[in-house]
Order: C-alpha cells, then structure tokens, then sequence
C-alpha cells in the first residue's frame, strides 16, 4: 500500500487506516465480537492499512484491550493512535482536559495496549474549563517523557456551538493556532467524505499550509456511502445512526443519488461504491488519511484496496455534480 506521511515528525503510514471505535462503540452492540474484531485488525495489518484509531473513550475502554491484543504480537506493524480529554457517564460525556488527568489517562492507556509508546496522542475534544495550552501542554510533557511521539486533535462537529455566519470549523482553527505555539500540532482528525466535505472550505488547507496530516473520519459517512444501508431499515437503539437526522428513512431515501453516483463510477473500475468514496478523500491532498471504520474483516480488506482505485477526471466531475446530502445534525 501506499504510504503518506503525517506532521512535522514524518511519521509514515499506509494511505488508509482502520477506524476500530465500530467494534466495541456506537455501532450495533450486537454485532460487536472480540475475537472477529481481532481478526479485523489482523487483516488490516495484512493489507497495509497501519494506522489503528482508537480512543480510552470507546467502550469506554474496551476497545484499547481489543488493540492490546494485536499489539502484543504485532507492534512492529501498527501505528497506534489513541485519544484522551473525554469521560463517559452514566448518562452524559464529559471533557476533561485536567493536566493530571492527561498524564493519567496517557498510562493508563499505554497499559490497556500492551505498548510503551503512542504514536498519535489526540485531543478528543478541549475542556471549555482549562485553557487548551495547558492540557497541551500536558500532552507535550508526554512526548518529551518518550510515552508520545506526536501529538494531534480532533475537530468539534457541526454540532458545536458557533458565532452566527462562522464557518464550521472556525472554533478548532483558532484553537489550534493556539496550540501551536506550545507543540507541533502533527495531525488534525475531523469528518470529511464526499457527503460531509466541509472540511475543505477551511480546516483542510490549514492544515495543508502547515504541513499538518488530516485524519478524515467517517469517510464512509457512517456506512451509507457503503450502499449497502436501505431506507427504513432502523437501527438498534444504541446505533448513533439511530439518532441521526441523515439516516431517517425519509433522508436515506432522499440521499439515494449520491450512492447512485458513486455505483456508477465503481462499475467504470471494478470496485465498490465504498472503495470510490474512498479513493475521492485520498485525492483531496498527499497528507490526508481516510480512517474508514470496520468490524469484519472482509470489510477492512475491500477499503484497503481503495488505495489503489485512481478516479479520472471523468470520475471527479461526476462526483462533484452529484447532489448535496439532505439533512444534518444542525
């Protein structure tokens, strides 16, 4: 596979990675097994996709032990990327950016996967009580104790509160410019498919003047962009798409036409509507990384071979014509 390089540390990956929170967070509880979800993992290694995301959070813990037990075989060939600032409640998530907290949170996670260094350390969301330049500062004392390598953050969603006329990720660049001036900001984690491209009017070319590596999350858009969801089909109660103005049935009906197009330009190449939206998120820069979810292993394979589809011009303007997604989370 191919490899792309993330941040100013040049840190090397496969050009797409495995999102592991499906296996054991937000998505259809009971289809989540540790043993097939091990097997995933191994074949995403197989494949080239190197780059593991994963978060304390997811579980909330679960899914750093699933990890630990690739890793204990397979350091060597993963890169390990994990997230800390958010705590999962009984009945709510709360950010916590404490630097105690951080420094606490960072081992506990190097235990839970079996490793003595993270490669990816990530900000899951900042703690509106604690200056972000502390909590980052926290997390630079950890690269420079040898437990972090590099450090990232994740973008807040379309649901975070902004200034009226602001743009959506406005908040995140502002903090991350603050940011910056306490430790190299390696990556930047935030959704971005051909259904969600807002992170191109502002976040992606931050990050591209600075050298940053994107991380593009849901870059399947939460499975639909798979083709293989159908309207009205529900969604276990602790599914988050059964929360998700996009995937009423109404909307899933209404956004048909975008998995149309994409199943068109697939038939062109031999491959799969989930493999061409994939292939248009690697083209959108050399230092974006699609982190595509998966819970089978048959799955893992089919989005690592996206790494080789080359869309044509044909292809490219044919997706740009197709219709924007109806229905958001605002």
């Amino acid at each position: 596979m191919e490899r792309r390089t993330i941040g100013a540390a040049a840190l090397e990956v496969g050009a797409i990675g495995l999102g592991c929170m499906p296996m054991s967070w937000a998505y259809t509880g009971s289809q989540q097994r540790g043993d097939r979800s091990v097997r995933t993992v191994h074949a995403a290694l197989d494949a080239g996709s190197s780059l593991l995301d994963t978060a304390d959070m997811y579980g909330p813990f679960t899914n750093e032990l699933l990890l630990g037990r690739v890793l204990k075989e397979r350091r060597a060939d993963a890169f390990v990327s994990t997230k800390c600032g958010l705590l999962v409640g009984d009945q709510h998530i709360v950010a916590n950016g404490r630097p105690g907290y951080v420094r606490r949170a960072c081992d506990a996670s190097l235990r839970r996967l079996q490793t003595d260094v993270i490669d990816l350390y990530q900000l899951h969301r900042p703690d509106p009580e604690v200056p972000v330049e502390e909590t980052w500062g926290a997390m630079a004392d950890l690269v420079r104790a040898g437990k972090v390598r590099a450090l990232g953050m994740c973008a807040v969603g379309a649901r975070a509160a902004r200034r009226p006329g602001a743009r959506m990720h406005d908040g995140t660049i502002r903090q991350l410019e603050r940011v910056q001036q306490v430790f190299p900001v390696s990556a930047v984690q935030a959704e971005l498919s051909v259904w969600s491209p807002e992170a191109l009017t502002a976040l992606l070319p931050w990050c591209e003047a600075r050298g940053v590596g994107f991380l593009a999350a849901m870059p399947l858009g939460n499975g639909f962009l798979t083709g293989t969801l159908k309207p009205g089909q529900g969604f276990e109660p602790d599914d988050v798409r059964a929360r998700h103005p996009r995937f009423t049935a109404e909307m899933m009906a209404a956004n048909q036409p975008v998995v149309a197009g994409l199943r068109r330009v697939a038939g062109r190449h031999g491959a799969t509507p989930a493999q061409v939206a994939l292939a248009w998120v690697l083209g959108r820069g050399p230092q974006v990384v699609p982190v595509p979810g998966a819970k089978r292993e048959r799955w893992a394979v089919e989005n690592a071979g996206a790494a080789g589809l080359r869309l044509t011009a044909r292809d490219l303007a044919e997706i740009a014509g197709l219709p924007p997604a109806r229905g958001s989370w605002d």
